[in-house]
């Protein structure tokens, strides 16, 4: 049997925790923060859970993840 391969962008945009939970950056934070309050900014420095919605489609390009958790 071949190995399943890991989609590597999904590798790099998303993190699995220890009890297998998958975390991601909130959007809007890369540029054109001069306009941005304060508050709002450290609203979307912080990371995130997926939606159980994504939960399935995330977890299909990460087959080697730890599947001790999660949604």
């Amino acid at each position: 049997m071949p190995k399943m391969k890991t989609h590597k962008s999904a590798a790099k945009r998303y993190k699995v925790t220890a009890t297998g939970k998958i975390i991601r950056r909130q959007a809007g934070i890369g540029h054109l923060l001069q306009h941005k309050s304060a508050s709002r900014k450290r609203r979307i420095f912080k990371t995130i859970t997926i939606s159980k919605s994504h939960f399935n489609l995330i977890s299909h390009e990460l087959p080697y993840r730890n599947k001790k958790g999660g949604r």
